[in-house]
């Protein structure tokens, strides 16, 4: 380690994490998945990991956690919070996405139950088995026209598909 503040230890690390809404007319793509020792809901979401793009992380978890290829469409903002799970600040990037291929065989990441699609009622109701009140608010940010165009995110990362 060196002496540079930028690799200081002090030097604070959120987490960062990618979302996606996928909507097909009026229902949302989801995951059941384990928490923390609990069953609930989410969007298709993870860790972006080192070296990787924003938009290339939403792909990749997308199709890891409900076996669906996607294709982002927008961007639709950035959300922050501190994890109940392991008390870490989180940013939450938010993304637009449309179902492409599904591959039904494929296996799901180890904590995913399954993958479903519900109504923006049908999550709602879900109440406190939603796993932050962020799956609600990206749904309806998206239901409310926010929507920005995936070229306000610039990566720079060698081999990636979204420049």
């Amino acid at each position: 380690m060196t002496d540079s503040p930028l690799f200081s230890s002090t030097v604070w690390h959120p987490h960062v994490t990618v979302a996606c809404v996928v909507a097909d007319g009026d229902r949302y793509l989801m995951v059941e998945e384990k928490v923390a020792g609990r069953l609930v809901y989410n969007q298709p979401a993870g860790h972006l990991d080192q070296g990787e793009s924003l938009v290339s992380a939403a792909v990749r978890e997308t199709l890891e956690e409900t076996g669906w290829d996607v294709e982002l469409e927008h961007f639709i903002g950035v959300q922050q919070w501190v994890s109940p799970e392991h008390g870490d600040d989180v940013l939450r990037f938010s993304f637009a996405a449309r179902a492409v291929k599904h591959h039904p065989d494929r296996p799901l990441d180890k904590d995913i139950e399954r993958a479903l699609w519900m109504t923006r009622q049908e999550i709602a109701e879900l109440g406190d088995r939603l796993r932050t009140s962020m799956v609600l608010a990206s749904i309806d940010a998206w239901l409310s026209g926010q929507r920005l165009p995936l070229q306000v995110l610039h990566s720079q990362l060698p081999g990636d598909p979204y420049p």
